[in-house]
């Protein structure tokens, strides 16, 4: 059997992948530390809104985007698992994960809402954007390796 040492670029897709989880982590966990940005992001799109509707909306945001993140890093370790044990079939989960995470980052930068701006703020919109460009490195690596 081959292992692991014997296959730089399995080892490349892997860290790779470590880097991709991580990103996503910080894109998961920074929209807790600046809720500022996201509270104002709502309060410019919807200036009527009281100081409960823009908690409400902030609250309902943190919840998406930790669901999200917690799917994305479950995502990552299952597609980390199934590289490190030469499961044939990882680069094509690898690619279905990286065009569900491509989907959701296209949607997140472009949907807009009812006041005619993009829902999420522009700065937590990009940063869904990063596990992405590890993604699709991590595949190209992957497939590369594949062919």
């Amino acid at each position: 059997m081959t292992t692991l040492k014997q296959r730089p670029r399995n080892r490349s897709a892997l860290t790779t992948m470590y880097v991709g989880a991580g990103l996503t982590a910080i894109a998961s966990l920074f929209p807790f530390l600046d809720q500022a940005a996201l509270a104002d992001h709502i309060r410019a799109g919807y200036p009527a809104y009281e100081p409960a509707a823009i908690d409400a909306a902030v609250t309902a945001y943190l919840a998406i985007l930790a669901t999200v993140g917690g799917l994305g890093l479950l995502g990552w370790l299952g597609a980390i698992w199934a590289v490190r044990a030469g499961k044939s079939w990882a680069s094509w989960l690898a690619a279905g994960l990286l065009a569900i995470a491509a989907c959701f980052a296209i949607a997140a930068l472009t949907i807009r809402d009812t006041s005619d701006d993009v829902g999420l703020a522009p700065l937590l919109s990009w940063l869904q954007v990063l596990p992405c460009l590890a993604g699709l490195a991590a595949v190209a690596l992957l497939w590369r390796r594949a062919g």
